[in-house]
């Protein structure tokens, strides 16, 4: 059963007074009497929660008769907030309260691109909890963790520096859009308050990072890299020769579809 029947759709309000905005949710419950990990869909930069990872994900939980969680960040799909006004902070909160909200007892993240940034910080935090879900599982996908200090700050050019002084933003040419990639001083900067490529990363569960060579944005080598920062995790690192940054082909498909299968435990 993979229909619609089983999703609900649900709004939470995430901050308060000027800081509300309303958060969209797309929840499918689950079917096993005895309930396994619930899949977290954690998006990437300017996508949203109906792409066709996302979407993926969510029919192979209702085969698997398991939970999904789909969620648009602030500024974001059906979500309210302005874009500009996103960091990694205010999204992170986000995914927290959508946990809070649903209340999950176990969980398998998976991250594409500055979602890999989020699914890390977002374990980070639950460690901090005495309640909260347990992370069986990552997956992630085309990973941009520390995107803003490893792959734009270093890059910019002098125009660039010039536009975030006296703008607080620059626009870079978007491949997936026509709309220009915006990328405000208010992002890098909480960005450095959010780097985990620092030292070690506990994440205390098994990690598939699925990565594609040909990606434009981002470099497999920052792959690499950050399975150097995981050397207590089992990590299976999947190199797609032909891979591009979003990895949505059918082929790649399937790859994640092995991947977060793999995770589920057998109870």
């Amino acid at each position: 059963m993979t229909d619609a029947a089983s999703l609900t759709r649900k709004t939470i309000t995430v901050g308060s007074g000027t800081l509300a905005r309303d958060i969209a949710i797309i929840h499918r419950a689950a079917r096993r009497k005895k309930a396994g990990p619930a899949f977290v869909w954690l998006g990437g930069y300017r996508s949203d929660m109906t792409g066709t990872k996302a979407a993926e994900l969510d029919a192979l939980a209702g085969e698997l008769g398991l939970a999904a969680i789909r969620f648009d960040y602030s500024g974001h799909g059906t979500s309210g907030g302005a874009f500009r006004d996103g960091t990694i902070s205010r999204w992170l909160e986000e995914a927290i309260a959508v946990l809070d909200d649903i209340k999950p007892k176990r969980v398998i993240l998976v991250g594409s691109s500055m979602g890999g940034w989020i699914a890390l910080r977002l374990v980070q935090e639950l460690k901090k909890r005495k309640k909260a879900a347990k992370v069986d599982g990552i997956v992630l996908i085309a990973p941009a963790p520390d995107f803003t200090a490893e792959l734009i700050e270093p890059n910019l050019t002098e125009a660039e520096r010039q536009s975030l002084a006296e703008r607080g933003y620059l626009e870079e040419r978007s491949e997936y859009s026509p709309e220009p990639n915006i990328y405000t001083r208010a992002l890098i900067e909480d960005g450095r308050s959010n780097l985990v490529m620092t030292g070690i990363i506990e994440t205390g569960c098994p990690v598939h990072i699925l990565q594609g060579m040909k990606d434009p944005d981002v470099p497999y080598a920052h792959a690499l890299k950050l399975v150097e920062f995981l050397p207590a995790d089992d990590v299976v690192l999947t190199l797609i020769r032909d891979g591009d940054h979003r990895l949505s082909r059918p082929q790649d498909i399937e790859k994640l579809r092995a991947a977060v299968s793999a995770l589920i435990f057998n109870d």
